[in-house]
């Protein structure tokens, strides 16, 4: 049986209200994503009694700031959780900080590949959330306690995907909230 998981998407990002694509580029919050981390540390605070609770992010600097205002907020020492390499963001390759927009503009042939299969589609250089999702899978069978996930909108859609059957195209294009926790709790997925 799986163990519990809170997965949080990190707070927002300049990148991320620009729409331009982050991946494994190491980006800031802004005030507005330190604001949702807070708001999510404090959400958590109210659900969880106990100390049992794993705490990990991606070694991103996003992630990682993100993950300690929870555990400040949670009233939790702030530099105490671990990171997993393998829970980095799906890489972007050679579209790494550029805008939608852009692309749509400079590589209309690509873009649209992209938006004929987004989840096999692999960007120059960069992997698809098909590769995502078999780099992120060792993980989820190692994990053995209950555990708080900080990570990113393309490791949340692999994990969907791994412990759902939703459509993998439909998968691919669905937001992932920054101001919401995703509970999996034996193999059903909720937002709170």
């Amino acid at each position: 049986m799986m163990p519990l998981i809170y997965f949080i998407r990190h707070g927002e990002t300049d990148w991320n209200a620009e729409l331009r694509f982050q991946g494994r580029q190491d980006i800031a919050l802004n005030d507005k994503g330190r604001m949702q981390a807070q708001r999510n540390g404090s959400i958590l605070k109210n659900l969880i009694q106990s100390e049992d609770f794993h705490f990990l992010t991606s070694p991103l600097s996003r992630t990682r700031e993100t993950m300690e205002i929870i555990r400040q907020t949670m009233g939790l020492n702030a530099k105490q959780y671990d990171c997993d390499d393998r829970l980095r963001e799906l890489s972007f390759g050679d579209w790494e900080g550029h805008t939608i927009h852009e692309l749509e503009e400079k590589e209309p042939d690509r873009w649209q590949e992209r938006q004929n299969d987004k989840w096999f589609f692999k960007p120059p250089n960069g992997e698809s959330y098909d590769d995502l999702k078999y780099r992120i899978k060792p993980w989820l069978e190692e994990l053995n306690q209950s555990t708080i996930v900080v990570a990113h909108g393309g490791v949340n859609r692999a994990l969907q995907a791994l412990i759902t059957n939703n459509n993998l195209q439909e998968l691919a294009a669905t937001p992932v909230p920054q101001d919401q926790i995703m509970l999996i709790n034996d193999g059903k997925l909720d937002w709170i």
